[in-house]
């Protein structure tokens, strides 16, 4: 039995299953079985896409963003690419049997994987027309022939261009889905995977003028229908793929994390820096990167780095090459530490409510350098600001420009298959729940080594 996915990057359930033009995927809701999917923590394209696909959590692969601590140095991070990624994928498992799979965009896919069949590389590829994206590497001939420059993302999506912008995310989609289309057509093919990355840029370019709960939403605006459209065209060429499928196709549609509206920010460095947790030897007269900023490490404890969610590191004898804390003082000064940052507030000195988690709490096992805490604002409707000279802890800019929406923690999964006993709104499905699931409804064994577990197990179709 073949398997089909359609990946949304970033789709939420509360647009999803709300919106009734979305006449196909209504269609599969329809005979299926759909709800709300809880993510990995943390709920981010890399490593969430490849945490599904192994059914392995983001400490049990050894990644935790885009990017990573190379070792316990201070200054080595290094960018999560597919080499990244050591543990079994589905298509690989299906490979060991025999069957050939096709993947496009699913990430991080740079340099692209070598599997048994198709594989086109996402968003983390340079530069398609100076570096191989394709596995065979001479299929990209044939995808350029059929669409020309073949685009694996928006670049630049961070910008007050919107105008640009949102033609720019509907060119890049076109020329991928009719990519998708013809290779589903025309290629041999046992698992097909592609993963729509436009939705993700959508939501981050316009979430503020789509969102009525958003501080900055204006009623009216001209873009207040920008996300709206985007998925109407997702529903249409998911239509015209679903034509391409016999019906005893696996299929599934799903998010690797949903979508909120963000506030703000939290400038977690600034806050350090005034607990006496990091010392700097000048603070800076300008906004500064952390990796530009001088650092007294032999009397820093704490720092972290920004982005969706706060990753946060200690300074530990032994550990670090200038450590200050001692090991056996550790886990006393995490339970400190996560205090602390439970009890921050907002500009209007309310609560945040923010969300602490101790790695060795949440994962399964921990490979390579794993933050000492993470820490998700407000629920990640504040964002974390790694870099410094704001003179404030709360602040409406973005390390890396214009962005009105943060990740959340729960994505959305539609699921179809002749033999799903499974039909209607189906609750409590996790992100690593999805491959054991795919397995199992299409006759395969489930690896032991997947942490998750199928969901229609325990009902009359089950393999383990």
């Amino acid at each position: 039995m073949k398997i089909c996915v359609f990946g949304l990057d970033c789709a939420a359930p509360e647009v999803v299953f709300a919106d009734e033009r979305l006449v196909n995927l209504r269609r599969l809701m329809a005979v299926g079985t759909y709800g709300r999917l809880e993510s990995v923590i943390p709920p981010i394209t890399v490593p969430a896409w490849m945490c599904m696909c192994t059914s392995q959590d983001p400490g049990s692969l050894g990644v935790y963003g885009f990017r990573n601590r190379v070792d316990y140095s201070y200054d080595k991070l290094g960018f999560a690419n597919s080499g990244s990624i050591k543990a079994l994928a589905i298509w690989d498992h299906l490979g060991r049997e025999g069957k050939r799979s096709i993947i496009v965009g699913v990430p991080p896919n740079y340099p692209p994987r070598r599997i048994n069949g198709i594989s086109v590389g996402c968003f983390l590829t340079p530069d398609t027309t100076k570096n191989d994206f394709t596995h065979p590497a001479n299929f990209k001939t044939r995808i350029n022939d059929l669409v020309g420059d073949y685009p694996v993302d928006v670049k630049n999506f961070r910008t007050e261009k919107k105008d640009w912008l949102k033609e720019e995310i509907f060119s890049v989609s076109r020329k991928q889905w009719k990519v998708v289309h013809w290779l589903m057509k025309e290629q041999e093919w046992d698992y097909f995977h592609f993963v729509d990355i436009g939705l993700d840029r959508m939501h981050h370019g316009f979430w503020n003028y789509f969102d009525e709960k958003h501080l900055q939403f204006e009623p009216g605006n001209p873009y207040q229908n920008a996300i709206p459209e985007y998925y109407l065209w997702l529903d249409q060429q998911i239509g015209k793929a679903m034509e391409l499928l016999d019906e005893d196709t696996v299929v599934l549609v799903v998010s690797d994390h949903g979508a909120q509206r963000l506030d703000g920010g939290i400038a977690v460095n600034e806050w350090l820096i005034r607990e006496g947790l990091l010392v700097l030897d000048q603070y800076p007269d300008t906004l500064t990167p952390f990796e530009k900023l001088k650092v007294n490490w032999s009397q820093t404890r704490v720092w972290s780095e920004g982005g969706y969610y706060a990753r946060v590191f200690f300074n530990v004898q032994g550990r670090e090459p200038n450590g200050v804390i001692p090991p056996g003082e550790y886990e006393f000064f995490q339970d400190e530490m996560k205090a602390k940052f439970e009890t921050l507030t907002d500009d209007k000195g309310q609560s945040l409510k923010s969300l602490v988690f101790k790695p060795k709490e949440i994962y399964n096992s921990m490979r390579n350098v794993a933050p000492d805490l993470i820490v998700h604002f407000g629920g990640l409707l504040w964002r974390s600001i790694g870099s410094v000279g704001h003179r404030t802890i709360h602040v409406q800019e973005n390390d890396t420009g214009p962005d009105s929406c943060n990740h959340a923690q729960y994505g959305m999964f539609i699921l179809n298959a002749p033999n799903c006993p499974l039909r209607g709104e189906y609750q409590g499905a996790r992100l690593l729940d999805i491959a054991p699931t795919l397995l199992d409804l299409a006759g395969y064994e489930i690896p032991e080594t997947m942490q998750g577990r199928s969901l229609v197990a325990g009902t009359t179709k089950g393999a383990r």
